[in-house]
């Protein structure tokens, strides 16, 4: 029942905001409340997604698991995501053998999950590089937004 109510009311609201004819957002978007994109740099080059495809299919799978759970429940809190400050947030995923991924992201002015950088964790805070590599990357990306 709620359903049936539910998509009624929403598919109302969606055609009464669109033109005829126009794909409504919301379903451009498909469910996810912030869609991942990954940063580029000014040459093309994407080193996060260069960092995934060199880590095993296990780990690329869990860690995508994460991000996924970020994509269609944002904002979600521990411990999938914790916020770092300046607007940087990480997403953590525990590896097999004991081990501990971090992806830093942002969400841009157009309510996307900009991945800024990932690294495996070695310590028990945040290496101060890696924050200030994913802070230097959303600047880099604001600054071609514009």
């Amino acid at each position: 029942m709620y359903l049936m109510w539910y998509t009624h009311s929403v598919n109302k609201r969606l055609q009464s905001r669109t033109k005829q004819g126009e794909q409504p957002e919301g379903l451009e978007k498909q469910g996810k409340r912030v869609p991942a994109i990954f940063f580029r740099t000014g040459a093309g080059g994407e080193p996060e997604r260069d960092w995934l495809k060199d880590l095993s299919s296990e780990d690329r799978k869990r860690i995508g698991e994460d991000i996924k759970t970020v994509e269609f429940g944002w904002p979600i809190g521990m411990p999938v995501c914790r916020p770092l400050g300046d607007g940087v947030y990480e997403v953590r995923t525990s590896l097999a053998r004991n081990r501990i991924a971090r992806v830093l992201f942002y969400i841009d002015v157009k309510g996307r999950m900009v991945l800024l950088h990932g690294f495996m964790k070695k310590t028990q805070k945040t290496p101060g590089e890696d924050l200030e590599l994913a802070r230097s990357n959303k600047s880099r990306h604001q600054s071609g937004l514009k």
